[in-house]
């Protein structure tokens, strides 16, 4: 029989958090050698791993963390909301913002190949994902920079972890207004900051479509610029930032409310789990 004993499964147990039968199983199959059952199990939890790569991970978590003159914001998606609110999911989360924020990264691609202790964020998550029973993954990555930064994150339902989140870069002194406007960001989910920043070729395509509507109407061919260029104003009020009503005081849009308080939105940056 293989030479470990009850406290030596309990505490491999404890360490990796795997079930009892397989524990038991990879040190038997280990002769009793720790070092080797950890082995077997990661590898078994790998080939798991690799038999969910084609499940949909739509629930999770966002995170996010200040790093001096800049932020980094994360998706960790997982498949279920059960173990979206697991305290070894949460743990993760913890560890590889840390790992991505140290290193930098501006992607996803960037944020699973920095360096987490003697592993790679990929490493860590897969043998996290191997623990959990589920398709583990860092579906997004942004890093802003900046002079100051507000952070907003939303929880849909008090027993999950957040859900949706927001960070604000801007410059000036008012926190609070640049607070509430991260708030606003979540709600209203802008694509853009300012209508200059929206590409040529949506405002083309959006043209088009409006003429077409707006000729279907019946309107006159002398007045149908003008029509055009107010429906257009509309649309930006939907995809840029600057030119939205606010939602505390729709009477304003938020690029008053941000020059009103002494601020200028540099950037931004929004996630929602699974969106």
């Amino acid at each position: 029989m293989a030479d470990f004993s009850l406290d030596d499964l309990k505490a491999l147990r404890e360490q990796l958090g795997t079930g009892m039968v397989e524990t038991k199983n990879a040190l038997v199959e280990a002769g009793g050698d720790k070092e080797k059952a950890v082995e077997l199990l990661r590898l078994r939890g790998a080939k798991s791993n690799a038999k969910r790569s084609d499940r949909s991970t739509s629930e999770g978590l966002i995170a996010a963390k200040e790093n001096g003159s800049s932020v980094t914001l994360i998706e960790l998606a997982c498949e279920t909301d059960f173990v979206a609110k697991n305290e070894k999911f949460i743990t993760l989360s913890e560890k590889v913002l840390d790992a991505v924020a140290a290193s930098g990264a501006a992607s996803a691609e960037e944020g699973v190949a920095a360096a987490a202790g003697t592993q790679t964020v990929a490493e860590l998550i897969g043998d996290t994902a191997a623990i959990l029973g589920e398709k583990v993954e860092l579906r997004r990555v942004a890093l802003l920079t900046g002079d100051n930064f507000a952070v907003y994150l939303h929880r849909t339902s008090q027993d999950l972890p957040p859900q949706v989140g927001v960070v604000v870069a801007y410059t000036g002194d008012d926190a609070e207004t640049a607070r509430s406007i991260a708030q606003h960001i979540s709600f209203a989910n802008p694509a853009y900051l300012s209508k200059d920043d929206v590409p040529a070729s949506e405002v083309d395509n959006e043209r088009r479509i409006v003429e077409e509507v707006t000729r279907g109407e019946g309107k006159p061919e002398a007045a149908l610029p003008k029509i055009v260029e107010g429906r257009l104003g509309a649309f930006y009020k939907q995809v840029a930032l600057l030119e939205q009503p606010y939602a505390r005081d729709d009477k304003q849009i938020v690029g008053k409310v941000a020059s009103d308080a002494g601020i200028t939105i540099t950037g931004f940056a929004r996630f929602k789990v699974g969106a």
